[in-house]
């Protein structure tokens, strides 16, 4: 049996009865939940994905934060990733873009704000920091916490979610090595970020304890191809590991 959703026919999933199998619970899906899902479903089958993987050098970035850390400043990384992600959107305005609704032209964003996918209880929310080229390092880290708290209490806005040109998803405090992002379309492009993990790099004379920073760049393939999203990720990788041209 088939059912029609949407431009796309596929096969229907035949119900199954798992308490044949054993004793089952049943627990609803939260709002957000439902709604989350069904737009990373349309997303995921409208929107011909690619992922690009890189790992950065950020060990440079980290003696910094360290140094701030001993003066009390915390700086996560994620407000440098943040930064330096403006920085190269810059220099690539194709990802910071959105297609029109005749898939005809993109539409080029000369302002920079980022959605900053946040787990919560009640599932993954995705507010804007707006304007994220004019605030510091210190400034943004302020408004993460603000936000990040806020979010987690279901206290947005939905003017809080609106308008981002990019997305940053973080998993570097829960774990992992790599994943694959879902683009949040309208947007072209999204970012993951994975945990750093110290790995035995080659420096040209012996191996060092080198942190490395896993990031995963998935990105609308009718907008973006293969080369572009290779020379989008080397450009943020060099940013990454040279933090003074981020500060200059």
């Amino acid at each position: 049996k088939l059912s029609n959703k949407g431009a796309f026919t596929t096969p229907e999933i035949p119900p199954v009865d798992f308490s044949k199998f054993g004793e089952v619970g049943q627990k609803p899906l939260t709002r957000i939940r439902r709604l989350t899902g069904q737009t990373l479903h349309r997303n995921w089958i409208t929107i011909p994905h690619v992922t690009q993987f890189d790992e950065v050098n950020i060990e440079q970035m980290e003696q910094f934060r360290q140094h701030q850390k001993e003066r009390n400043i915390k700086l996560s990384p994620l407000v440098f990733i943040m930064k330096a992600v403006v920085q190269v959107l810059k220099n690539h305005p194709n990802f910071n873009a959105s297609l029109d609704k005749n898939g005809e032209n993109l539409v080029i964003k000369k302002y920079f704000n980022l959605g900053i996918a946040v787990d919560t209880p009640n599932g993954l929310v995705v507010p804007v920091v707006r304007d994220v080229g004019k605030k510091s390092l210190i400034e943004l880290a302020k408004e993460l916490t603000g936000t990040a708290e806020k979010t987690r209490e279901g206290l947005l806005k939905p003017e809080e979610m609106r308008d981002a040109g990019f997305t940053i998803s973080s998993l570097g405090g829960i774990g992992g090595t790599q994943f694959t992002p879902i683009i949040n379309s309208p947007e072209v492009a999204i970012l993951g970020v994975s945990r750093t993990q110290i790995k035995p790099i080659w420096n040209g004379e012996s191996f060092e304890p080198t942190a490395m920073l896993p990031l995963a760049l998935s990105y609308d393939h009718r907008v973006i191809d293969g080369a572009e999203g290779a020379r989008f990720m080397a450009d943020l990788n060099q940013v990454l590991r040279n933090i003074t041209e981020m500060l200059l």
